[in-house]
């Protein structure tokens, strides 16, 4: 089953993307592009769930629909 964050992606006029989610606390990335930034998100949301799992025994995150549209 597929489960799927909210991430907010930010430009500052330095030209640097800054992604954050509040649905997983910690989830920090910076790129040069937003594509970049969320690669770099996407990889930093898989080592934070995975470090989360070996504390705890599940976590909660929202259920991806069969339709919905991945951008």
């Amino acid at each position: 089953m597929e489960q799927f964050l909210h991430i907010d992606i930010e430009k500052f006029p330095e030209g640097l993307y800054l992604a954050t989610s509040n649905d997983l606390p910690g989830l920090v990335a910076q790129g040069k592009s937003a594509t970049e930034t969320l690669e770099i998100a996407r990889d930093v949301a898989r080592k934070l769930i995975e470090a989360k799992l070996e504390r705890e025994s599940s976590i909660y995150l929202k259920t991806c629909r069969k339709n919905w549209i991945k951008p």
